[in-house]
């Protein structure tokens, strides 16, 4: 992992709208043995043009109250601290991305926009450019399914795989890895992506790891699995993982996933037990 091990689970506040992301990354930092850190950017400029500047700075707190509240309801034990920063949003989260743990932050309502999804949404630009891995959560909770990852073979995607497998073991759930090949593709292989997954299984031995080598589009071949997962995992960009960069698959969650999504990013898959 990149990050360092005393580097906590980040929360982007921005409303009540908020608290179901609170929830899940509170689970989410409890089961990875991580402190839990609420973050509000409070934008001055809004906040001068009110009757009054103490209003916004009020409900900022009372915010980040409410927000630590329902984080203690779902974990007790969780070390939880909050803050307020000044200034915009996606640029704030992006710079404390780059000591985090994992990013957590609400979708927007996008999952549910069909097309019409802007590219300017904070989730999308966050998944793009954070440090850290970024977990998207949506306004629905999930069903107890499994935990989803894409796997195509590249370097991020090794990452990927080797989060989920940590992922599902300390939910204490199954792991899917999907390989999707392409229509025009003629090297289904579906020894490859059990050979991949056979790697990282060594190391998590109480996780039970089902594979599936499937011809589609990828994009919409994962929205589909997704719908019954409790979460999905993909890397940010599988050939290419720059920052500032999002691949068509790990878009494709992003938009129309039912499930909260992980884009795995800040990580390098690299050969495991000798692989």
């Amino acid at each position: 992992m990149a990050a360092a091990t005393e580097a906590a689970v980040l929360v982007g506040l921005g409303s009540e709208r908020n608290l179901p992301v609170v929830r899940l990354a509170a689970q989410e930092a409890a089961a990875h043995g991580r402190p839990l850190c609420l973050l509000h950017a409070f934008n001055w400029t809004a906040a001068l043009e009110a009757p009054s500047i103490a209003g916004p700075r009020a409900e900022a707190e009372d915010l980040i109250s409410r927000a630590a509240e329902v984080a203690a309801e779902v974990e007790p034990s969780l070390p939880i601290s909050g803050e307020i920063v000044e200034g915009a949003v996606v640029a704030t989260l992006v710079r404390r991305s780059e000591s985090a743990f994992l990013l957590a932050i609400g979708d927007a309502g996008m999952a549910a926009c069909g097309d019409c999804v802007p590219a300017d949404v904070p989730a999308v630009q966050l998944a793009a450019r954070a440090g850290c891995p970024v977990l998207v959560a949506r306004r629905d909770p999930p069903p107890q399914g499994p935990v989803l990852v894409g796997v195509d073979g590249s370097a991020s995607s090794l990452g990927a795989l080797e989060w989920a497998f940590e992922c599902a073991a300390r939910r204490e759930s199954r792991l899917l890895a999907v390989r999707v090949v392409e229509p025009e593709d003629g090297t289904e292989d579906p020894g490859l992506l059990v050979e991949l997954v056979a790697r990282y299984a060594r190391r998590f031995p109480s996780v039970p790891a089902e594979c599936h080598t499937i011809r589609g589009d990828p994009g919409t071949v994962l929205v589909e699995q997704s719908r019954s997962a409790q979460v999905a995992l993909v890397a940010a960009r599988g050939d290419e993982p720059w920052r500032g960069m999002l691949g068509a698959v790990s878009q494709a969650l992003l938009y129309h996933s039912p499930a909260p999504v992980i884009v795995v990013r800040g990580l390098t898959g690299g050969p495991v037990d000798g692989a």
